[in-house]
């Protein structure tokens, strides 16, 4: 009963610190953030609350993104900060003289850690891929007024769509382009259309593509297969197709940073091989990051248990030493990866194979 006591303090302890930590740093980054991009807030808005109401949307979609990415360091300064306030109150030593173990006694703290970490797998599978558009807003330009670039697609028939710029206000785009390969029409074609609207899959015979207007040529007369591309009038025509729609034209090169793991799949089985590094690293990272985040906890308290003696200013000191080491791995092997110099699962797996093992020693060398 008395460790059944002392589990429920170190969890409400744990819990505590986790969401002080999270608040914190949360709070921290917007502040930075905001009073660095002041400018581009206020650059388009007129009046204290149209600029305010702009502040909070902004930041209340890119929440998520920012507790991604300090989700793992978040977890781990809540189980430092527990496990030393226990030492600096003098509650481990009576434990360890009743015969309790070391890895007893922080064995809720690091079931905690483990399932604080799911919050960030579930935040990064539902939440982000949600916010994923809201976050490619840019801060000067909220309701879509800019001209933003187009990015070259291919539809998996083959049919490949461009153009040079896109109002994603009018969701159009301009100076649009496409070229229908031979084996899909028998000889090459080009056409080019002053402006494209995609409609999205819908009843009408005309959605689930792009209306073309102001097209050149104006007429096909040989054409003959209208469920692919259907003359309207001259110089205007629907362009159908089953995957290349205004967002995926549209979208920055790095989108799949906030693209669900299932996605990142489905992206790498297509023949586009576009970025196809980067994608494939990232996906085996999404599979390994609960690994090395529980591989950090261990780091972490390896490093503020061991010398219990230690003064608890210089382990905390110790210990972003080597988280710093620990994410600078992390990002090298992600760069090496993303550019070809190692394959993307061996790049992924790398830190875990390199940490893995120290972690473990370390935290068997703590004194029981």
């Amino acid at each position: 009963m008395f460790l059944t006591y002392i589990d429920r303090q170190l969890v409400r302890g744990y819990l505590k610190a986790y969401v002080g930590f999270f608040a914190c740093m949360v709070s921290l980054w917007i502040v930075v953030d905001l009073f660095t991009n002041l400018d581009d807030f206020t650059h388009r808005k007129s009046g204290l609350k149209e600029i305010g109401m702009h502040v909070l949307l902004h930041y209340g979609y890119r929440t998520p993104y920012i507790f991604d990415q300090i989700c793992e360091a978040i977890v781990l300064l809540a189980a430092m900060f527990t496990v030393a306030w226990m030492q600096r109150n003098n509650e481990l030593l009576p434990l360890l003289s009743a015969g309790v173990s070391t890895r007893r006694v922080v064995a809720p703290v690091l079931l905690g850690a483990c399932a604080l970490l799911s919050l960030a797998a579930l935040n990064q599978e539902l939440l982000i891929p949600r916010v994923s558009a809201r976050l490619f807003q840019p801060r000067d330009d909220p309701d879509g007024d800019k001209d933003i670039e187009v990015q070259g697609a291919a539809d998996p028939n083959g049919v490949h769509l461009e153009g040079r710029w896109a109002s994603r206000k009018h969701r159009i785009i301009k100076d649009f382009h496409c070229v229908i390969p031979p084996d899909v029409a028998g000889d090459l074609i080009t056409i080019g259309a002053k402006e494209a609207r995609y409609l999205p899959p819908g009843d009408g015979p005309h959605t689930g593509g792009w209306l073309l207007t102001g097209a050149q040529p104006a007429d096909l007369p040989k054409w003959d297969n209208p469920a692919l591309l259907e003359m309207i009038d001259p110089g205007k025509y629907f362009l159908h197709t089953s995957e290349v729609d205004f967002d995926m034209l549209t979208r920055a090169r790095n989108w799949f940073q906030f693209a669900s793991t299932s996605r990142l799949h489905a992206e790498l089985q297509r023949a586009d091989p576009t970025r196809l590094a980067p994608i494939a690293v990232l996906f085996h990272m999404r599979l390994t990051r609960p690994i090395l985040g529980i591989i950090l906890v261990f780091l972490g308290l390896s490093v503020i248990l061991r010398d219990q003696n230690r003064n608890i200013f210089v382990s905390a000191g110790l210990c972003l030493i080597i988280c710093a080491v620990f994410f600078g791995a992390c990002f090298t092997c992600r760069s090496l990866g993303s550019n070809e110099y190692l394959s993307p699962a061996f790049a992924a797996w790398l830190p875990v194979m390199v940490f893995g093992p120290v972690s473990i020693a370390m935290f068997d060398a703590v004194h029981t």
